[in-house]
C-alpha cells in the first residue's frame, strides 16, 4: 500500500483584487517533497483591474503595494515551474484551481487534495472548517516567522501545508494515498469560497 509520502505536491494560496473575475495580486507555492514541507516562494502581481477596498482589508495588499510588482506574464515561467509536481494542494482548492487556469492558459491541473475536504473528512467534529480556525484548533502557526501574517498568501500556504501533512496523519502513521484522495465530503457548501 502506498502511503501519502510517496508523492510530491505543491501547495497554492492565491489572494485576489476581490473583483469578479478575481484576478491575482499575491501567489505562494510550498512544496511537499517525501512527506516534508520545503520553503515558499512567492509573487506579489499586478492586477488588471485596482484592487478593491473590500478585498484590501481582508489581505492588506494595497494597489501602491503592487504598483511596481511583475504582471503576471512575467512570472509565468517561474510559477508554472513552482507548480510542476504531480499534486496540488490548496483549502477550499476549487478558488485557487479556477484562478491559476485562468491565468495559465492551457496548464493541465494535476491531481487535487483540497484541505477543507479533508478537514470535514477527518476532523469532523469540529465547529468550523475555516482555514483560520483550523490553524487555531490545531497549532499550525505556531514558529511562524513574525512576518507573516493571515490572508497572506506565504502565511495561507504554509498553515495549509501544515494542515495537510497533519490530516494526512494519523497516529503519527501515514495514511495511504487512497485514504486521502477527494471522495464525497457528506455534501454542504464550502466554507469562505470567495477569493478576496
Amino acid at each position: 500500500m502506498t502511503d501519502w509520502t510517496n508523492l510530491d505536491y505543491v501547495v497554492v494560496d492565491v489572494e485576489g483584487n476581490g473583483q469578479q473575475p478575481p484576478d491575482l495580486v499575491e501567489l505562494a507555492a510550498v512544496p511537499i517533497v517525501g512527506g516534508v514541507i520545503g520553503e515558499p516562494v512567492s509573487w506579489l502581481v499586478r492586477p488588471d483591474r485596482p484592487i478593491t477596498p473590500m478585498a484590501r482589508r481582508i489581505h492588506g495588499i494595497t494597489n501602491e503595494a503592487v504598483a511596481d510588482a511583475p504582471v503576471f506574464e512575467d512570472i509565468k515561467v517561474d510559477v508554472l515551474l513552482a507548480l510542476s509536481h504531480p499534486a496540488l494542494v490548496a483549502h477550499n482548492a476549487h478558488v485557487d484551481v479556477d484562478v491559476l487556469r485562468r491565468k495559465l492558459t492551457g496548464w493541465e491541473c494535476p491531481e487535487v487534495f483540497d484541505t477543507l475536504k479533508l478537514s470535514r473528512r477527518f476532523v469532523p467534529n469540529q465547529m468550523s472548517h475555516k482555514l483560520g480556525s483550523l490553524v487555531e484548533a490545531f497549532k499550525l502557526a505556531e514558529g511562524l516567522s513574525s512576518g507573516l501574517r493571515p490572508h497572506r498568501a506565504t502565511y495561507d500556504a504554509v498553515v495549509t501545508a501544515r494542515l495537510f501533512q497533519m490530516l494526512a496523519t494519523t497516529n503519527s502513521v501515514p495514511r495511504s494515498l487512497d485514504e486521502i484522495r477527494d471522495q464525497p465530503s457528506g455534501g454542504g457548501r464550502d466554507e469562505a469560497a470567495t477569493l478576496f
